[in-house]
């Protein structure tokens, strides 16, 4: 039988079935909790009442926290001639037209987000099977297909991401690292579950969110009441 250790038993008896009625305080035990010798990742676990297999209850939508994740990312831009100047000079980290397909379908896949303009999405209808399993296939919902290419960048690079309710109905979203104020999670939290509530979709019947919970990569969850945000 394995030995629990004290760290884990100090931050079960904090967390084990408490229900967390006060933003705040949950915050305050979440960052008690995180005690690993690294910056944990936080994340939002958000069960909701929902069944991804029809279209009317589906959620896939972008959002940009205010303090980001306290993670960067690799930009690549698939483009024409044309625009290769405006997505170096706006911060793209890879910038290219057929010869970064050709890299992508030889499996050289060297950044974390892909952008294209409408132009090129054509010739990256082949390479589905390489960057749908990976959810880098841009398109035009995630805001990763796009004509204003400077600020499109300008928007991933502030932190804009992409998230999606998963098989089940429930969303898994960082929203941030253990090393963050309270004040930052607290904010970051609350704007990921407005952006959960304002693209709530059409085919939800009565109660949308079914139960919540936060936590650190290494810690233990901590659920919060659905009405924590009201």
């Amino acid at each position: 039988m394995r030995k629990i250790s004290r760290r884990h038993q100090e931050n079960q008896a904090k967390t084990k079935n408490i229900l967390f009625t006060n933003l705040e305080e949950a915050i305050t035990v979440l960052k008690e909790t995180g005690t690993a010798k690294f910056n944990e990742t936080v994340e939002l676990h958000a069960n909701l009442n929902i069944d991804p297999k029809y279209a009317d209850q589906q959620l896939r939508t972008t959002v940009t926290l205010p303090h980001g994740v306290g993670k960067s990312i690799r930009i690549a831009v698939l483009t024409n001639d044309s625009n290769i100047d405006e997505a170096q000079t706006a911060g793209a980290d890879i910038v290219g037209n057929d010869q970064l397909i050709e890299q992508i379908s030889a499996g050289n896949i060297d950044f974390d987000l892909l952008i294209a303009t409408p132009d090129m999405m054509p010739k990256l209808a082949k390479l589905g099977r390489v960057l749908g399993p990976k959810g880098l296939m841009p398109s035009p919902k995630s805001g990763t297909v796009s004509t204003t290419l400077a600020a499109t960048l300008a928007d991933f690079k502030k932190g804009k991401f992409e998230y999606k309710a998963d098989k089940s109905g429930v969303v898994h979203i960082s929203f941030g690292k253990s090393a963050f104020t309270e004040v930052q999670l607290t904010e970051n939290l609350t704007a990921l579950y407005q952006s959960i509530e304002q693209n709530r979709p059409s085919g939800v019947k009565g109660k949308y969110f079914k139960k919540l919970f936060i936590c650190t990569s290494m810690g233990p969850s901590l659920q919060l009441d659905v009405e924590i945000f009201n």
